[in-house]
């Protein structure tokens, strides 16, 4: 009898697992994903309403993914087709429709897109934005240039990222390399800047894609970036690494208190046998991190990951 009731506890915990397997797209820590999960510089975002999970990323004409369930995922028609008239302006010798590192936001029924165009080697590059009500409906307007840059510029207006902070402030974060991170306000009304850009990171051998998080649990705003090499198949040398501040402004310290102005970084990510080069990640919310790394199994192939994101009892983030 005792044996039988163990047997049926068993089963039914058996089963309860199995549909909660069923009911969230995660395992322990980094998604089963499957389907068409080639991108480069990921932004993921759930859809309000509808559910449906959006994965936007580098590539022709800005390249769309998106799933169901989570876990499988389609590629959709890209955003642009044709470029708009101003990109010529800013960026003359931009290559057809290369667009590079979108970002995705949420913000008063609305979906903002930004995105950048460059070359590879110069900082003549711009931001974009396009905005639509419903990504499902694939109705995007172009919002023209956010900011741009030249090689007489302290900054490289690329790797856009929108954040909001504890006041509801909204935030534009950018830049890449040698002249590294910068921050800049954003006007509510316009969602373009609205006043001059900060310096708030620098790493020799590279440092790009900012992402700025805001944890209410910890009380800190947390500068996710990728630093290294990247591009590179299973040569890259990317990693995703973070420093934290008290103040979205900064100063941004590392784990051992390194201001990241100075070079100062923690990192997280330095990927594996499996996966080379993990970076260009998106943070949605505090509890997930979606990024590329090149996959040696498909011969340095970049692919999606997406992995839960924890905090520990020092409020540092991680994943596994």
């Amino acid at each position: 009898m005792v044996k039988r009731s163990k047997r049926m506890v068993m089963t039914v915990l058996l089963s309860l697992l199995l549909l909660l397997g069923s009911v969230f797209p995660v395992s322990a820590s980094t998604w089963n994903l499957k389907g068409d999960t080639n991108v480069h510089d990921p932004a993921y975002i759930v859809e309000k309403g509808t559910g449906t999970h959006w994965v936007f990323s580098t590539g022709s004409g800005l390249q769309v993914l998106y799933s169901t369930d989570g876990t499988t995922y389609n590629r959709s028609l890209p955003i642009f087709t044709a470029k708009p008239a101003w990109w010529s302006s800013y960026v003359p010798n931009q290559s057809g429709l290369d667009v590079w590192a979108p970002d995705i936001f949420y913000y008063n029924g609305t979906y903002y897109l930004y995105y950048a165009i460059s070359t590879f080697g110069s900082k003549v590059s711009a931001i974009g934005l396009v905005t639509t009500t419903s990504i499902s409906g694939g109705k995007w307007t172009d919002q023209g240039m956010v900011i741009s840059s030249n090689d007489s510029s302290s900054y490289n207006a690329i790797d856009p990222n929108l954040t909001q902070d504890e006041k509801g402030n909204l935030w534009l974060t950018f830049g890449s390399w040698s002249n590294g991170i910068y921050i800049t306000a954003i006007d509510k009304s316009t969602m373009k800047p609205s006043g001059n850009a900060y310096r708030i990171a620098t790493k020799s051998g590279g440092i790009e894609a900012p992402n700025i998080v805001y944890n209410p649990n910890t009380g800190y705003y947390y500068l996710f970036v990728s630093i290294g090499k990247c591009c590179s198949g299973l040569d890259s040398t990317y990693q995703v690494a973070v420093g934290r501040s008290k103040s979205i402004l900064g100063p941004y310290v590392d784990k051992n208190g390194t201001d990241m102005k100075n070079g100062g970084a923690s990192v997280i990510d330095s990927g594996n046998s499996a996966w080379a080069g993990p970076g260009g990640q998106d943070i949605e919310g505090i509890s997930i991190i979606a990024r590329h790394a090149y996959s040696a199994a498909e011969n340095g192939a970049p692919k999606l990951l997406i992995s839960d994101l924890y905090w520990d009892s020092s409020g540092w983030p991680y994943y596994h």
